[in-house]
């Protein structure tokens, strides 16, 4: 096996797919990237046996090969041989010699034959979207996805593609955060499916903001390709909690809000704050908003934000990070704020078919 090839697309596409590959691997074929040249160009694939990864990259294959070698070795190796072109060349046993200029490595690495075969797009139907409006879609929603494995159903976000539209759920009970999408769907592609955390952080690192992401879903199992990069990923297996009974039907009060300025205050006044229990009070009067923290062992913080507002006084204390994620993941100018009293559920809006439900914190 041996080619030619630019040190930049190669660091490239070593760092699309060396994230899959955990540090704590007990099989060491994990460890490894195959690389397999052809006339193509070179072939970049990891996996963690839930996950696979697969990009290519251009290459000028002399023997063509395939072999498997150390992802993040290798990458580190990459990374600090000069800016110029790469002559890669593996002999039968698997040992790898790299020449770049003055700079010589040798790598040993292990079989393509002991890597686990790769995933295949071959569903019985593909739903295509937008790449960039997907990841957004997953950039808006996923930071709500819970943690807690006991919870396991909810380790990750709700794919619901009806009715030619796809909707994105996360929720960890407390809160919930929802994003819908007009897509073209085939009559047989109604589904439910539920996407790993894992995954859609690979998803959100190697997707693009522009061209056409294909997604087959398959049984226990989804494939999404991108361009010349392809996404393999066991489903979380179970059935997603009914997230629309949790969304208040209506709210009495609705205020605008500019979403900077809050983000800004939220920001500021949780710099006083002391562990995960530490609420944050937000009291809506007339045309102000006070954004207030009290931490007794630590200190107090107070923002006042001008707003259009001439409803009840309310005031709703909020868990400060759940507040600030939603704020951070929007782009929107303005927000719209839906409150009822400071014991039920508060709703953030905004242009966009998005929202985000928050449940309260008592505090005395």
């Amino acid at each position: 096996m041996k080619f030619e090839i630019a040190k930049a697309p190669l660091l490239e596409g070593l760092q699309k797919v060396q994230n899959v590959v955990s540090l704590r691997s007990t099989l060491p074929i994990l460890s490894n990237v195959l690389l397999n040249a052809d006339k193509e160009g070179l072939w970049l694939t990891t996996t963690d046996l839930d996950v696979t990864v697969r990009c290519r990259v251009d290459a000028n294959v002399t023997k063509p090969g395939a072999t498997t070698l150390p992802v993040r070795r290798m990458a580190s190796i990459i990374r600090e041989l000069p800016d110029s072109m790469i002559e890669v060349e593996i002999d039968d046993k698997n040992q790898a010699t790299f020449n770049c200029a003055s700079s010589f490595f040798k790598l040993i690495g292990l079989s393509e034959d002991e890597f686990p075969p790769i995933p295949k797009a071959d569903g019985n139907h593909t739903i295509t979207i937008n790449s960039g409006i997907f990841r957004e879609m997953l950039r808006k929603t996923s930071y709500a996805a819970s943690t807690d494995e006991t919870r396991y159903v909810l380790n990750g976000v709700l794919l619901s593609f009806k009715s030619d539209k796809l909707t994105i759920v996360a929720t960890d009970g407390r809160r919930l955060a929802l994003i819908e999408q007009e897509v073209e769907l085939p009559a047989e592609a109604q589904t439910d499916i539920i996407l790993p955390t894992k995954a859609v952080n690979e998803l959100l690192h190697i997707l693009g903001d522009d061209g056409e992401l294909k997604i087959t879903p398959k049984e226990n199992q989804i494939v999404f390709e991108s361009g010349e990069t392809l996404l393999s990923t066991k489903l979380i297996d179970g059935t997603y909690p009914n997230y629309r009974q949790v969304i208040p039907a209506q709210c009495e009060e609705r205020v605008t809000v500019e979403r900077e300025s809050l983000l800004t205050a939220m920001r500021r006044v949780s710099l006083v704050t002391a562990d995960r229990s530490s609420a944050t009070k937000l009291t809506f009067s007339k045309n102000k908003l006070n954004v207030t923290m009290n931490t007794p062992d630590v200190g107090e913080a107070r923002e006042t934000i001008p707003i259009k507002y001439s409803g009840k006084e309310i005031t709703v204390a909020f868990n400060p990070e759940y507040m600030i994620d939603p704020l951070k993941n929007l782009s929107n100018d303005e927000i719209y704020v839906e409150l009822s009293d400071d014991l039920s559920p508060g709703v953030v809006k905004c242009d966009i078919p998005f929202l985000y439900v928050l449940m309260p914190m008592r505090v005395s």
